[in-house]
């Protein structure tokens, strides 16, 4: 039941409207600060699948947080649920069309996402995905959607074949790679009878994830933050090297999940092909002990490390000044190990927070623990390369971060949501210390 607090006067029309004083959601206060709502501008975006109707719950428990709800709704939406119940919980116009006569001179399209903390769509449907992963912007909302510069938390609702689908299943992930929060839809009975994933998360878990995106907006405001990313190359000659098949990805979207929460962020990288994020200042490299220096001579200076990069373990003893030419008598390289980068940084640590990666093909946790002793780590983020869908060159991960306490998994999802992840947990570590 939805509360409402208001008297109609007329068809579609608001007479008077008042928030309701009480909290008519008891799980709104469960293990979440409801604080960072209050006041907070929040563009609501309400398109036309069944579940719309849930969206008028969102709205109503974002108000008694204290949020400023203005809500945009489809065309298609308003054949699900009335704008007359947006406008009731909300004391705020509808906005529909991109015609529509505003009430003062503004435009809406782009004013209204300008004074937007965040927006929030509630049900996101394939159609709307579709659009914004594509830069459509032919109504109101997915033309707000393009112009608006606040994070964006979707929470797709749809039938489970729709969901599975690749080309939806590719939109999600590049709308997670460009940094949009996805709150995934849950198992169980959908409106078309038929059982899957697909059903609109629960509004708890819309909402908390509202609040999580709000409170990491400048989490990490001046912090200093050095990530290490993508492989080194170990020359053998001066066209051959040895290398693995890191792409960087992981590393770089770490950058760019600190930079967007206010750190200030050096990247040193080693080869990769990947576009440095904004705000990003970016230190390239090329061999392990390129890397090494560029790491323990940018260290004073820096709170938090986190060793995303794929270092190699080996690099030939003597490289060849010249191109060793081809000859049927074969080649046998001399190769002697790198240096550990973060357990070197390990030993320097003092008061620095450092998170490392362990790139395991077996006994991943047990390896993965053993590094985070041996290294003087404080968390360490165990993946599974062995699996092509979340290894090197993925834009997916599964992880396990692990500390000293315990250990988180991160289920499957786009190396942007899990670098925020790891974020959290960096966050949530740093508050204890």
């Amino acid at each position: 039941m939805i509360p409402l607090s208001c008297s109609l006067a007329g068809e579609g029309g608001v007479r008077a409207f008042r928030t309701p004083k009480t909290k008519n959601y008891p799980w709104i206060a469960m293990n979440m600060n409801t604080d960072i709502l209050a006041g907070k501008t929040i563009v609501l975006g309400v398109t036309g699948g069944i579940a719309a109707y849930k969206a008028a719950e969102v709205c109503s428990a974002l108000v008694q947080a204290g949020a400023k709800v203005h809500t945009v709704m489809t065309e298609h939406a308003t054949k699900f649920v009335g704008p007359v119940t947006f406008r009731a919980l909300t004391g705020n116009a509808v906005i529909m069309g991109l015609w529509d006569e505003p009430e003062e001179y503004e435009i809406a399209h782009v004013s209204l996402p300008d004074k937007a903390d965040l927006v929030l769509v509630v049900p996101a449907t394939a159609n709307i995905i579709g659009k914004v992963a594509s830069g459509i912007a032919d109504d109101m909302l997915s033309t707000m959607l393009t112009a608006t510069k606040a994070p964006v938390v979707l929470a797709p609702a749809m039938n489970c074949k729709m969901w599975e689908n690749p080309i939806v299943k590719a939109n999600v992930s590049r709308l997670e790679g460009l940094g949009y929060v996805m709150v995934p839809p849950e198992a169980g009975r959908l409106a078309c009878g038929t059982e899957g994933i697909g059903r609109l998360a629960s509004p708890h878990r819309i909402i908390q994830t509202v609040i999580e995106v709000l409170e990491r907006k400048h989490d990490f405001q001046g912090v200093s933050i050095l990530i290490t990313a993508g492989p080194t190359h170990e020359p053998i000659d001066p066209v051959r090297f040895i290398a693995n098949r890191s792409s960087g990805k992981m590393g770089y979207a770490l950058a760019k999940a600190a930079a967007e929460r206010g750190a200030k962020v050096t990247l040193v990288s080693g080869p990769t092909s990947i576009p440095i994020p904004a705000g990003v200042e970016i230190v390239n490299v090329t061999t392990a002990a390129q890397m090494l220096d560029a790491v323990l001579s940018r260290l004073s200076d820096t709170r938090i490390v986190i060793g995303a990069a794929a270092v190699a373990d080996f690099t030939p003893k003597s490289p060849a000044s010249e191109k060793i030419k081809k000859s049927d008598a074969g080649l046998a390289l001399e190769l002697e190990k790198t240096a550990d980068i973060m357990a070197e940084i390990g030993k320097k640590k003092n008061d620095r927070l450092l998170i490392g990666f362990a790139a395991e093909t077996e006994n991943l946790i047990e390896n993965a623990q053993a590094k985070l002793e041996s290294k003087n780590l404080d968390l360490i983020i165990a993946n599974d390369v062995s699996d092509p869908s979340i290894g090197f060159g993925s834009d997916e991960n599964r992880v396990a971060i692990l500390s000293r306490e315990g250990m988180t998994e991160i289920p499957r999802m786009s190396k942007q949501a899990v670098a925020h992840r790891i974020l959290d947990a960096v966050k949530a570590l740093s508050i204890g210390r």
